[in-house]
């Protein structure tokens, strides 16, 4: 094993030192044939006493030379280093470097456009997306070959990190050293990134370092109490999508979502998600007012436990209804007989296939009563349920019941017609067209022959055939064994269309000037491009509320791929933040390309020193069902490095947060970005391996 020590060059070791200059310079100048001589320099490791150990590291901001001087078995000991590879690898760092500064001065108009606050970080953007538009992975191996810094975490400081390899090369070829740069007259990108997380998103909770951010259910605009127990579990900021409820539902969210802050001390910022202009699939003609209740079997078919049916009295209240699973609610049109029912009373009907069934009354209450049956029954509005009297049949008919949701069966190689047309159309069997609806009147003249189509979050995908000015025919290439269902509102991704439509649309306009009086954040949902940014920066200036933080949700592939732009312009505002929306995303460049695409996105924000949100699906099992995916926890591991972690809403979203919290706390010791952190581990201290302690 090979341990370090922290010393200054001694007489001796300087004396080496000047030697191995002197060599490299008399290569500089030799020209190339000599530069591939490899020089013996038994002598020189001989008087040093060890090889220097080439880390750039703690070069960084010491105003000594100082050396990383390894300890190590003679056998670990090269036998020479080359001086021309040192000259090489220089000249190398020293091109690349000036490709650096001249990406600079061609982004000096976007730079300068910055708030003052990310100016120097819009620096660093072009300087890391230069260096990114380089394969430096051969100079890489051959710097780590080195024992320098390959530059593989350099993303917060990019010209930082180059320029301590390069004072170090300088001292030992010799060269002129580089002069003193502006940048150590400023904070280190990594402080940058905690100070602008902290101001978009408000200081990090004292045990972890990521905060977590929860949309609000529905529920939370009446429930203040499921509003604090989020709070208390670890909630840091709350979330209020602009997609669902209305602005009284925001309105009483934002109460309670303040209420627990003040009631605890504690700051916890509001986010608003704008709707944005996303394209879903049209209206589906529904089916019969129906609904079955069944009781559930094992695998033999024999009953385990009885369906329970509460029918309910047409002015009965919602607080009458019981709550518990697994009961299914059915009106009756006369409220009179309900009051008439007695435990006991035994009901007939006749179902709406033919077959008689048999309901018998468990309970009685205000408003309804509890029947159970261990037959499988199919109920009709109107169907009649009787009760055999001495006097003959009480009978009451049924109430109205919801129209069953109806969708097409879409098959490998059928034909989908989207239409401009959203007037419902009929549901469709498997092997046959199957027309739906466009909500987004743009795509039928933007859209192109041969562009890909998927449908339903990526369920099905396919082809277009042709576009005309009332349809888009696609072919289905991609779809599980067996098809799957096709239903109204489903998510439409045109990932290869240029579609040129505003970011923000009439309705997010109106919920902006709410957004503008009550929340700290607005997300700007589907952002394709620089013009949506600034449309949504004039608007909040029109409103007085250049104050609220701008987060821009990548969810296409126009906006990964326009990434770079999109950060400049939003750095022109004070306080932004990026979240990678990883629903979409993941339709529009490939679930298998998800992975990779996130972490760029990670990588391109920390060189930006912008912070990142991770969203979709993170716990989403849990939140949904009590309990986690082995997947999904790991996904929530990973989100640690990010600077947010967004979990969305459901049945069980409390233990959710206290889950993730959990996890944020334990893997902040292992992970910061992409640096993995050597903490004291104890797993295996309870002995030596190959011993028998």
């Amino acid at each position: 094993m090979m341990t370090f020590m922290t010393t200054p060059l001694n007489r001796n070791q300087n004396t080496a030192s000047r030697q191995l200059q002197r060599t490299c310079k008399q290569k500089r100048k030799s020209g190339p044939n000599v530069l591939n001589d490899a020089v013996d320099l038994k002598r020189f490791f001989r008087r040093v006493g060890e090889p220097p150990a080439l880390t750039s590291a703690f070069m960084v901001r010491s105003s000594l030379l100082r050396r990383v001087v390894p300890m190590a078995p003679s056998d670990d000991r090269p036998d020479s280093l080359d001086p021309a590879e040192l000259v090489r690898v220089e000249d190398e760092l020293h091109r690349l470097r000036a490709d650096l500064v001249a990406a600079e001065v061609a982004g000096t108009e976007a730079i300068e456009a910055a708030h003052p606050t990310h100016r120097r970080s819009a620096v660093n953007l072009v300087h890391y997306v230069e260096l990114r538009n380089h394969d430096v992975r051969e100079l890489q191996s051959r710097l780590a070959v080195l024992g320098l810094s390959s530059l593989g975490r350099s993303e917060s400081d990019v010209i930082r990190a180059i320029d301590a390899v390069l004072v170090i090369l300088s001292t030992l070829t010799g060269s002129t050293p580089l002069p003193r740069s502006d940048d150590d007259r400023f904070p280190a990108g990594t402080d940058v990134l905690t100070a602008n997380a902290d101001r978009l998103l408000g200081p990090a909770p004292a045990a972890r370092s990521t905060r977590i951010m929860v949309t609000m259910p529905s529920e939370a605009a009446g429930d203040a109490d499921l509003v604090a127990g989020l709070f208390d579990r670890g909630m840091d900021i709350g979330r209020v999508n602009c997609a669902h409820d209305d602005a009284d539902g925001w309105a009483r969210m934002i109460v309670h979502l303040r209420a627990s802050i003040t009631a605890r001390g504690r700051r916890c910022r509001v986010t608003m998600d704008l709707a944005g202009p996303k394209l879903r699939t049209g209206p589906l003609l529904p089916g019969p007012q129906a609904i079955r209740v069944g009781p559930k079997r094992d695998g033999l078919g024999r009953v385990v436990s009885p369906a329970k049916v509460w029918l309910a009295a047409p002015v009965a209240s919602d607080a009458s209804v019981p709550t518990h699973v697994g009961i299914v609610t059915v009106p009756v049109e006369d409220a009179s007989w309900i009051e008439r029912r007695r435990f006991g009373d035994r009901l007939e009907l006749i179902d709406s296939r033919g077959a008689q069934r048999h309901w018998d009354v468990v309970d009685v209450a205000e408003g309804g009563c509890l029947v159970s049956t261990e037959q499988t029954t199919y109920l009709t509005t109107g169907l009649r349920v009787s009760c055999p009297t001495v006097d003959g049949a009480d009978a009451v008919a049924i109430g109205e019941l919801p129209e069953l949701e109806l969708a097409h069966r879409v098959l490998l190689g059928d034909t989908v017609i989207l239409t401009r047309s959203l007037t419902p159309a009929a549901a469709t069997v498997g092997g046959t067209p199957h027309a739906i609806g466009c909500s987004l009147p743009e795509a039928f003249t933007q859209a192109e022959a041969g562009e890909h189509v998927w449908l339903d979050d990526g369920k099905i995908g396919g082809v277009i055939d042709r576009v005309t000015a009332d349809e888009i025919t696609m072919t289905v290439t991609v779809v599980r064994p067996g098809g799957a269902k096709l239903r109204a509102g489903k998510g439409i991704n045109l990932p290869e269309t240029d579609l040129r439509l505003d970011a923000l649309t009439a309705k997010d306009l109106h919920d902006l000037e709410f957004v503008a009086r009550n929340a700290d954040i607005v997300e700007l949902s589907f952002v394709r491009r620089p013009a949506d940014i600034e449309q949504l920066q004039r608007e909040l200036l029109r409103l007085d509320a250049s104050h609220v933080g701008i987060v821009l949700k990548i969810e296409n592939a126009a906006a990964f791929e326009h990434l770079p732009e999109l950060l400049l312009t939003a750095m022109r505002s004070r306080d932004v933040g990026v979240m990678i929306a990883r629903g979409d995303l993941a339709v529009e460049v490939g679930f298998d390309r998800l992975a990779e695409v996130q972490e760029e996105i990670m990588w391109l924000c920390e060189a930006a020193r912008v912070p990142v949100i991770w969203a979709t699906q993170v716990l989403d099992t849990l939140a949904r069902t009590g309990q986690p995916s082995r997947a999904e926890i790991t996904d929530a591991a990973m989100s640690e490095r990010a600077e947010c972690v967004m979990l969305n809403k459901g049945p069980h979203i409390a233990e959710a947060v206290t889950v993730l919290d959990s996890i944020l706390v334990r893997m902040q010791d292992h992970y910061d970005k992409k640096r993995s952190l050597l903490r004291r581990l104890r797993a295996w201290s309870h002995g030596t391996p190959g011993t028998d302690d």
